[in-house]
């Protein structure tokens, strides 16, 4: 592990002694379970993120054959812009 220092207000100190009382587990450890959520959902790795497009790929239809090209041009006259 890496150690590091951080600053906490004084509200946020105050919750994480009571969480940490009443879940019998360390601030240090809660502060990391919490920074390991973060990072699970705030930054999504490219292998997912590549997932998620090709699944998306060739799964909708439209009568116009050149809308990857024009798709502009069709937003602007669908909304009015």
């Amino acid at each position: 592990m890496v150690r590091t220092q951080i600053q906490l207000s004084e509200d946020q100190a105050q919750k994480l002694r009571e969480m940490s009382l009443s879940s019998h587990e360390s601030v240090a450890s809660l502060i990391r379970n919490a920074i390991d959520r973060f990072l699970a959902t705030a930054y999504p790795n490219r292998s997912t993120q590549y997932r998620q497009a090709l699944s998306l790929a060739g799964k909708y239809t439209t009568e116009q054959p050149d809308t990857a090209v024009e798709h502009d041009r069709y937003l602007e006259k669908a909304f009015g812009s």
